[in-house]
């Protein structure tokens, strides 16, 4: 995948993803912000680990990070 001339990094992007250095994307999970006190520990502690995309949105979201990969 080649990147375009100029092409900026997408900032939002940026900040809510990482590919790794094997190019995997990962993605922290919904539902950590707030309301935590319901939530059991063994949820939370799921909760903190990071998710993988799966490899149709990770190209998506690999286009929209030039310098990443």
């Amino acid at each position: 995948m080649r990147r375009a001339r100029n092409q900026k990094t997408k900032k939002s992007v940026s900040k809510r993803f990482k590919v790794t250095g094997t190019g995997k994307v990962m993605r922290g999970h919904a539902g950590r912000r707030h309301l935590l006190a319901h939530k059991s520990p063994a949820q939370r502690r799921r909760l903190r680990q990071d998710a993988e995309l799966p490899p149709g949105d990770a190209y998506r979201i690999k286009e929209c990070l030039p310098f990443s990969h």
